[in-house]
Order: structure tokens, then C-alpha cells, then sequence
């Protein structure tokens, strides 16, 4: 499955499936996760980088683990609106991912999320540096998953 906008996102998930969420590092990757009902992202952890083939493999028993049905990545979009070397290497990951994993892929803006949770670690959860650095990753994931969330709109029960 290529790569799909992210307002086309639910209609290619299967009933019943969860979203995986991504914030891309060059020395971590932040994972978090949906609820069925995609209206909840929880962080669930923050994964060492390796090589691509590893961090790859990895990522897939996850879709199994945690009955995933497609990926949102965090795209590092600069500030000015242009996309530099770190967009570039997100969109290659995920170019590489597609030709591992059958589930769709999107996209999120994710401009200002380690920002915006490490204020909220600082300044609400009254965190050390040492346990903010512990956290950070994964609850950035939880951010870039929870704003993709938010943009499919409220859906009554």
C-alpha cells in the first residue's frame, strides 16, 4: 500500500484495527498507539535506532502485536512551510516500509511536538531532564497520533 493522505486514512483501515504513530529520530524512534475507535493515542515506547532492517522488522511484529492497521508519521516540516533533510529521510523511511508492510501510511505535520511536550513535561508533570529525555520520544509519538486523530472529526458512539 503507497503512501495515502491522511484524510483518506479510515477508509483504507480494516474494522476494528488501531493506528501505529511515529515520531521519526535520527537516534529514536517514538512509538504510540490508537484505540480501535481511533479516538485515543496512548505513547507506548521509545526505540533505539539501528539499521533500517532492524528498526523495520521491529516496527512490523509491532503491527501484529498491537492489531495495527496503518501508520502515521510525524513529517518535520520546517517552519517556514519548506521540507528539509528531515522530511526527505522520513519520506524515504516510509518509502522503504511500503515494500515490508501491506498497511497504509500518512502523514502529520508534526511542527513544534517535542516542543510542545516537553513544555508540558517541564511545567505540568514537573519532570527532571534525565526523565523527560526518557519520555519525550514517545509521548511526541502520542502528540503527532492524537492531532491525526483529531482532524478525522468527532465520531458519536
Amino acid at each position: 500500500m503507497p503512501v495515502v493522505e491522511l484524510s483518506t486514512l479510515k477508509s483504507h483501515l480494516e474494522p476494528n484495527r488501531c493506528l501505529l504513530g511515529l515520531d521519526l529520530g535520527s537516534k529514536s524512534i517514538g512509538l504510540a498507539v490508537s484505540d480501535p475507535s481511533l479516538l485515543i493515542a496512548s505513547p507506548i515506547d521509545t526505540l533505539k535506532r539501528r539499521k533500517f532492517t532492524a528498526d523495520a522488522h521491529r516496527l512490523i511484529a509491532l503491527n501484529h502485536q498491537r492489531q495495527i492497521g496503518g501508520w502515521v508519521m510525524g513529517l518535520p516540516i520546517e517552519m517556514d512551510g519548506t521540507e528539509g533533510a528531515r522530511c526527505q529521510s522520513t519520506r524515504q523511511f516510509a518509502e522503504n516500509i511500503i515494500g515490508l508492510s501491506d498497511l497504509p501510511i500518512a502523514f502529520w505535520d508534526e511542527r513544534l511536538s517535542s516542543s510542545a511536550v516537553n513544555r508540558f513535561l517541564i511545567h505540568e508533570a514537573d519532570m527532571t531532564r534525565k526523565r523527560r529525555s526518557q519520555v519525550v520520544d514517545k509521548m511526541a509519538a502520542a502528540y503527532i497520533l492524537q492531532g491525526a486523530l483529531d482532524s478525522f472529526g468527532f465520531r458519536r458512539l
